[in-house]
């Protein structure tokens, strides 16, 4: 403290303690495979940011949302206040899902981190069905230190589909499609696929200090934000 060095010529350090504000980004998945489920993983996506953020900014906290697919679609930049609160409702309802064409991670990732100047805790609420993977994007975001935490958002349908006998199935984003034969054999390699998917990410997301929750859109939303979140340490 120089104040008092000048006046008593002895050293002294002054201690205090200051908190300070977060900035949150909620990064939210609008990709055509979002659209899917009842009630859509999108839908489910948006309340969980809705909820996260409404809790940001009334901690004083800057809350900003982008929703994507290949690229940023829209994004409000972060800021801070209990007027803001509104702001984001209004950004959040009624997200469309993107219709046609492949969704990717990495390309708005690396848009956003390269526009965005204020580094925080960013909240990946998608389903992470990505053809170029999810690796690249959640490195990115690692990389140019912001503290991601992925929500993992699925529907019932995904973990364990009640199609059988002969299908034809379309991908919700790139809109091709595939004639199958859903018997028992293949649900077992169904199994097999997503047990591999399921446990490969969350490796992934431990070996890199990314804290993740998964959560199907029929858990109870308040038993998500409540239960899971608070076990994850996303909220108190």
């Amino acid at each position: 403290d120089w104040s008092i060095y000048s006046r008593l010529d002895r050293l002294f350090i002054k201690l205090f303690s200051e908190e300070e504000d977060i900035n949150v980004h909620l990064f939210v998945d609008t990709s055509g495979s979002m659209g899917w489920g009842a009630p859509r993983k999108l839908d489910y996506a948006a309340r969980i940011a809705a909820a996260v953020g409404y809790i940001g900014l009334v901690n004083l906290d800057r809350v900003g949302a982008v929703a994507y697919a290949t690229r940023v679609q829209r994004q409000l930049p972060p800021q801070r206040g209990r007027g803001q609160i509104f702001r984001l409702f209004d950004f959040l309802e009624g997200l469309p899902a993107q219709t046609g064409g492949a969704s990717s991670l990495q390309g708005a990732m690396w848009e956003y981190v390269h526009q965005t100047k204020r580094r925080g805790l960013m909240l990946i609420l998608s389903d992470l069905l990505y053809p170029d993977g999810y690796e690249e994007g959640l490195k990115l975001a690692r990389y140019h230190h912001f503290d991601p935490f992925v929500i993992h958002i699925l529907s019932d349908d995904e973990l364990m589909p009640a199609v059988r006998g002969d299908a034809r199935l379309v991908d919700a984003e790139t809109q091709q499609a595939v004639e199958v034969s859903v018997d028992g054999p293949a649900l077992e390699a169904y199994a097999r696929a997503r047990d591999g998917f399921l446990g490969g990410l969350e490796e992934f997301c431990l070996r890199h200090q990314i804290d993740y929750v998964r959560a199907t859109t029929t858990v109870p939303f308040e038993d998500l934000i409540l239960r899971y979140l608070r076990f994850g340490g996303l909220v108190r």
